[in-house]
């Protein structure tokens, strides 16, 4: 951890992902997660990206916040809350190499998803979040990030702009919340997995700040390329090296 290629390695991976998830919304988490477990392994990487990733949300909420949907977030966390526990302690005792080659899966599934299921997100009630928020913090507690998937649904609620990315913010952060709290639990979060977290956090806020100011002046689409690439690559490594 202490080598310097590591940490600009680090550090960059942090800045990139969280301006690449301020601007499209997902993705971020994703592009983080293989650096984290080339450096730290899967089981350390997952809690650290969890920390990481609360601050970068927290930003994103504090950043959109006056476009914030709160009704959304409330029924997101009835059902994600006790999920998010029941996936965590489940977590802390999955083989390694399942957990590898589940992560390879997920990722090459998400540009998968991103191409073939863009067309068939279905508009939820309100109510219908609690179910997506059980789904899909269940998933997150075992794999680290699901915004790519996440994501649609609160697209196809009607969210755009500053109210999609700080609403799906707050959701995500409830959930990394409750997730640590059950990673804290089964002792797979340890002071290394927070410090290195918190390291990470200011780096994801700048991120998240330089997100915000190119969101109406950049195209989308050089961004969601740049996400899908780096998924692939690493979706690949997964499978093949897990």
């Amino acid at each position: 951890m202490n080598d310097p290629l590591n940490l600009l390695l680090l550090a960059g991976g942090a800045f990139v992902a969280s301006a690449l998830a301020a601007v499209t919304g997902f993705g971020g988490a994703a592009v983080l997660l293989p650096i984290l477990v080339l450096i730290f392994g899967v089981r350390d990487a997952i809690p650290i990206l969890t920390v990481a990733q609360l601050i970068g949300n927290g930003s994103r909420v504090w950043f959109n916040r006056s476009e914030l949907v709160l009704p959304v977030v409330g029924w997101f966390a009835l059902g994600g809350v006790p999920a998010a526990l029941v996936g965590g302690v489940l977590f802390a005792s999955a083989p390694l190499s399942f957990l590898k080659r589940l992560l390879g899966i997920f990722l090459l599934g998400t540009v998968a998803y991103r191409h073939l299921g863009k067309q068939k997100s279905l508009r939820l009630p309100l109510r219908g979040f609690a179910v997506i928020g059980a789904v899909f913090s269940f998933l997150s507690a075992l794999l680290g990030s699901v915004g790519p998937i996440m994501a649609p649904f609160f697209l196809a609620y009607g969210l755009v702009k500053g109210a999609y990315i700080g609403t799906e913010a707050f959701a995500t952060v409830v959930m990394h919340v409750t997730k640590l709290v059950a990673y804290g639990g089964t002792a797979i979060l340890t002071l290394q997995s927070v410090a290195a977290g918190l390291a990470l956090g200011p780096i994801m806020v700048l991120g998240s700040f330089i997100g915000k100011k190119i969101l109406d002046r950049v195209p989308e689409r050089l961004f969601v390329l740049l996400i899908e690439g780096t998924l692939l690559v690493a979706g690949l490594g997964f499978l093949i090296f897990g």
